[in-house]
């Protein structure tokens, strides 16, 4: 059974594993919630904000799949099996993924990314909703 704080946990589960698999195969540049971060709040470069950016993300991360565990029993999938939430868990987050660089990325930060950024960004969305699937699925919370 899916419940609200698994799909908390598994937000924050899955947002540390996609926060690894940027530091691992990213370019090292900042996050944009660190760009954000400078935007909005900051004077400095998004550099700077690194560790504010961080926050920022495992907060929407969090949210995020909490989000998610909301929608699966508001959409009849309450009791789906472990296959069927890993789709459903994959589109949501290349949902995010879309939602993130048309318009945080493009509109909000008026950045526009190399295809490869984005490829990656979409790559790193993907870990998140593996890895929420996973625990959403499989947690007894």
């Amino acid at each position: 059974m899916v419940t609200l704080l698994g799909g908390l946990v598994g937000g924050l589960v899955a947002t540390i594993a996609m926060t690894m698999a940027m530091m691992a195969l990213g370019d090292g540049s900042p996050p944009p919630t660190a760009a954000l971060w400078a935007k909005f709040v900051g004077d400095e470069p998004p550099e700077a904000y690194v560790p504010q950016g961080m926050a920022l993300h495992v907060l929407y991360g969090v949210g995020a799949g909490g989000a998610f565990a909301l929608a699966l029993p508001a959409l009849g999938f309450g009791s789906a099996g472990v296959v069927t939430v890993l789709g459903l868990a994959i589109a949501y987050a290349l949902a995010l993924t879309l939602v993130g660089a048309a318009f945080w990325m493009n509109v909000v930060l008026a950045t526009d990314p190399e295809p490869q950024q984005a490829a990656m960004f979409g790559v790193f969305h993907v870990v998140y909703g593996v890895v929420l699937a996973a625990v959403v699925a499989y947690a007894p919370l």
